[in-house]
Order: C-alpha cells, then structure tokens, then sequence
C-alpha cells in the first residue's frame, strides 16, 4: 500500500495565456519545488532539431500519447514528482488530460490539488501574440504564438487530449483578467486554505 506524501503537489491547470507559468513561478518563490509537465515535449523537439512551431510540438505531444496513452505526461513525470516530494512540496505546471488528472489523483489522493487559471480567449490571444521570445528563457515557457496558433493550440488540446476534464475539476480557479500583483492576490488567498 502506498503511503501519501507528507508534502503537498499543486498542479497548474488552464489554456495557453492564461497565467500558468505566473502561478507557477510565484509557487516556487514561495518554496515550491517545480516541474514543467510538458517540457519533455520542448526537450524532444529539441533534440530532434525541429524548429518549435505549434505543429511539431503537437506533433511530439500526440506521439508520446500515442506511445503510453492519454496518461502519458502523467506517467512519464511521476518518478520526478516523487523525487521532488521527498524534499518540498511541488508545483506541476502543465496539467493537461483527464486521463492524466486521474492518475494524479489515484497516486497523490488528498496531497493534490489542482488550481485553474482562466482568462477568455481574446485576451489569451493578446498575451500569446504579445509576448517576446526572451533570450534566457531556454525552457522556452514564454514563447510567442500567433493568434492562428493559439487558437490552433486551443483547438487541439481541447479536442485531442481531453483537456476540459481537469479545468473543470479544478480545486480552485483563478480567474485572470487584471494584473499580475492581483493574480498573485488571489493566489496568496487559495494558499492561507490549503497549506
């Protein structure tokens, strides 16, 4: 039998735009250990010396679900999150599938909670379109996206990897349309009740 973590993983749920990464980073200032679900997608097309275009990384997204199914994120992160756990708790950025919500879920049980961030797509199109490519940034966590990517990316995660599931389970939802020091207000507030 299993026994569950003594600290807690909070997974970062919500479309692209939305503020996860914000969250994320503001966890980890708080002493959150973080793990990027989706950067084994970037490190492949990396790897692969593909150029990071929306359609390659859902090329490798579908292909590692291909692979180990919906799950796969899930199942390819939990030996890092358990490692992660013995020492802190964790923040996961990048929850995306049902199925991988419910692995979590049966692993972690009452040390998961999961956060949704929204904002309504008009204005996750401004910020994606917006954003510049830093030079630092070799995660590649802010990258710009046309407004035809967004919406090609919303379309895909929507319809191909069940991504609805977990943002309408979420523990807790932020809704961001103001500015980041009230994102991080509301984030303070769902922390005093869970930590």
């Amino acid at each position: 039998m299993e026994v569950e973590p003594a600290n807690k993983i909070i997974f970062i749920v919500g479309m692209a735009g939305a503020g996860k990464s914000i969250v994320s980073d503001e966890l980890a200032r708080h002493g959150f250990a973080f793990l990027r679900l989706g950067q084994i997608t970037l490190d492949k097309v990396k790897k692969l010396g593909l150029a990071l275009t929306e359609e390659n990384e859902r090329q490798i997204r579908e292909g590692f679900r291909k692979e180990y199914g919906m799950g796969a994120f899930a199942i390819l992160n939990i030996p890092k999150f358990d490692e992660l756990l013995k020492r802190s708790n964790v923040v996961g950025d990048g929850l995306y599938s049902w199925s991988e919500y419910k692995i979590l879920k049966e692993k972690y049980k009452e040390a998961m909670s999961v956060i949704a961030v929204y904002a309504p797509s008009e204005l996750r199109y401004k910020r994606l379109s917006g954003r510049k490519l830093k030079k630092n940034d070799s995660k590649m966590r802010s990258r710009p996206f046309t407004v035809e990517e967004a919406k090609a990316r919303d379309c895909a995660e929507i319809e191909n990897i069940e991504k609805g599931g977990p943002i309408a389970m979420a523990d807790f939802t932020i809704i961001n349309t103001g500015t980041v020091d009230e994102l991080k207000q509301n984030l303070a507030r769902i922390l005093d009740q869970t930590m």
